[in-house]
């Protein structure tokens, strides 16, 4: 009877280009940065699901760090999904099906290179199916503290643009107070998932050339209906917004996958 090979065990270095390197930074910063870089290996599919991994101290000597900022670095990955250790098995990465595919951390990973089509397409969806709905929360029981916030959040994207770490800190602000409107301390332990999934798909869409149009109007509107109690055109704007950041995104998608293409 013909038994299946088992799959050579992955070294971190074969999968990632450039190593973190132990004299660079320390501690906390240290774990974060092996983190970092086997998460991108991982969800960028250089390493994929059902990999095992080579032992801890041969992958610490890898990348030249301590066998504890390595074990660390696990942890941080195990808590999001990503992968799984099991005695006389060692540390195998996850089915994808398994990942927190909504962490912070994990969707930075994930569009720290070209992102995958249908995790995007995905992402705007979830977005689809939420915001518009805590927008019309929003419009129905805001109060001046959220108008406030928003005006101010509306007049920083304004100054700064999304071209600026300034300016998108502000975009994050507005979706941020527009779910403390909504007055919902369930769609609230969404905040950071939405702040992030903003921010990133932002980042990359003017990766290579400036954002197409400018997304603040976008956003005016979903203000003005809130200020103006009117919780069907709030939903209505945020739909608006969202389906013209997915055709952006989608749009700067494939211009990168044009140029990766050319010659």
């Amino acid at each position: 009877m013909s038994r299946t090979a088992t799959p050579e065990p992955v070294s971190i270095v074969d999968a990632v280009a450039t190593p973190p390197a132990a004299n660079r930074t320390s501690g906390r910063r240290l774990r974060g940065s092996v983190a970092h870089y086997l998460g991108i290996a991982i969800v960028s599919g250089r390493i994929e699901p059902g990999a095992r991994l080579i032992g801890e101290i041969e992958n610490a000597e890898a990348l030249n760090v301590s066998r504890g900022a390595y074990r660390e670095a696990v942890q941080v990955l195990t808590a999001k999904g990503l992968v799984a250790s099991k005695p006389k098995d060692g540390t195998r990465v996850q089915p994808r099906s398994n990942w927190n595919l909504l962490d912070p951390m994990v969707l930075a990973w994930a569009f720290s290179g070209e992102p995958d089509v249908t995790f995007v397409r995905d992402l705007f969806e979830l977005r689809a199916a939420v915001e518009p709905v805590i927008a019309r929360l929003a419009a129905e029981r805001r109060d001046k503290d959220d108008i406030r916030v928003m005006k101010k959040a509306l007049a920083d994207m304004r100054r700064h643009t999304l071209a600026t770490e300034t300016g998108r800190a502000a975009d994050r602000a507005f979706h941020d107070a527009l779910l403390r409107a909504a007055r919902n301390e369930v769609m609230m332990s969404l905040a950071a998932s939405i702040g992030s999934a903003v921010n990133w798909t932002t980042v990359f869409k003017q990766r290579a050339r400036a954002l197409p149009r400018d997304p603040v109007p976008d956003h005016l509107r979903v203000f003005e209906a809130v200020v103006a109690g009117d919780g069907e055109m709030a939903a209505r704007a945020m739909q608006t917004l969202i389906d013209l950041a997915h055709e952006d995104t989608t749009a700067a998608m494939a211009e990168s996958a044009h140029r990766q293409d050319s010659p």
